[in-house]
């Protein structure tokens, strides 16, 4: 199945992409301001050009596990993406996504946003689940 996942921020989202059969995943461009007119039309461009089944996008509980006010950002995000695509939207913990990107990036030397790099991680943790649940 294939899915696109968003590290979703006020400024800058971050997108990663698995290939069809959810093995693969890759990241793609940082979109600015996607609650924005500009940066909506980027992301609905993604979409309709990536064709996925299912976005997830990362909803960022605060260590206690509950909802701040990003994570309230994040799921008011999601109904209104609901809404307007025909893919299924998905909310899922993306506690510790960052710090691990930051993790991967330096060892690895990559010269992806880190943003795309948390995106990524999220989009792995989520398609993990999906195979243990299978």
């Amino acid at each position: 199945m294939k899915a696109l996942a968003l590290d979703l921020g006020r400024a800058r989202t971050g997108v990663a992409v698995s290939d069809p059969t959810g093995t693969l995943v890759r990241p793609l461009p940082v979109i600015r301001e996607v609650d924005r007119p500009e940066g909506a039309a980027a992301l609905a461009e993604v979409i309709a050009r990536e064709a996925p089944e299912v976005i997830v996008i990362g909803q960022p509980l605060l260590m206690s596990g509950e909802a701040g006010e990003q994570a309230h950002h994040a799921s008011s995000f999601a109904g209104r993406l609901r809404s307007r695509v025909d893919a299924r939207v998905v909310l899922v913990d993306e506690r510790m996504s960052t710090a691990e990107a930051e993790r991967r990036a330096r060892e690895t030397g990559s010269g992806s946003d880190i943003d795309s790099i948390a995106a990524c991680v999220i989009l792995e943790a989520w398609l993990a689940a999906q195979q243990e649940a299978a």
